[in-house]
């Protein structure tokens, strides 16, 4: 009998330990802090399952803030108001700026045809905050994509605009929707258009420790970095 005393104690100590990391590999959950239907749709394209919070936050700028400090800031805030217990916390924030100053989304149809013909034939830069929060630390990015729009035809913007799509969008547009066609080119990440910048999602992902393997969430072997 005591020569089986080992044997089983090591059976029992590698069950243990097989259980363990399988507990702590399992992918954690996902919260978007978000009410897009946009990044909705993207993380249902990478084959993510996730939950949605919807913040209530003021989303007001400050005092001589400019786009990018605007949006990593706001991103953050919506990530911090939900961050949940055993799950990774996602916040956006998404602004367009023409010119050097920023448009927000329209405040009624008058306000977004005046958008929609300020940007035609111009380019203007889209700024995406992406926040990812466990209950431990939080990171934090911004991205940027340059666009520019064709020339647009009397009664264009009228059109555009009575469809209804872009009043509930930064800038007055969507790209990923009837405002492709306003679209002459852009250089950057096609989703920071539309509100969620890919390779900063993949990034900070890998910072906290975990990487997208095509539809899932796996460890990474290397160590998480501190919070930036």
């Amino acid at each position: 009998m005591s020569d089986a005393c080992p044997y089983l104690r090591d059976r029992l100590r590698a069950t243990f330990h097989h259980a363990l990391e399988d507990e702590l590999s399992d992918p954690p959950r996902l919260i978007l802090a978000s009410g897009s239907p946009r990044r909705r749709d993207v993380l249902r394209q990478l084959g993510l399952e996730f939950e949605v919070r919807v913040p209530a936050i003021d989303e007001s700028r400050e005092p001589a803030e400019g786009p990018a400090a605007a949006a990593e800031r706001l991103a953050r805030t919506k990530a911090a108001e939900s961050i949940e217990p055993g799950a990774l916390t996602l916040g956006f924030d998404t602004l367009v700026a023409h010119r050097g100053e920023i448009l927000g989304k329209p405040t009624g149809s008058a306000d977004a045809i005046k958008m929609v013909n300020r940007l035609a034939a111009d380019e203007h830069i889209v700024y995406t905050g992406i926040a990812l929060a466990d209950p431990e630390r939080m990171t934090s990015a911004v991205e940027t994509t340059l666009v520019r729009f064709r020339a647009l035809g009397a009664g264009e913007c009228e059109a555009y605009v009575a469809t209804g799509e872009p009043l509930d969008k930064a800038g007055a547009y969507g790209i990923q929707g009837l405002g492709a066609s306003l679209v002459e080119s852009i250089a950057g990440d096609f989703f920071n258009v539309m509100g969620f910048p890919m390779q900063r999602f993949l990034e900070l992902l890998g910072r906290h420790g975990w990487k997208y393997a095509f539809g899932v969430l796996t460890p990474r072997a290397e160590t998480r970095i501190e919070e930036v």
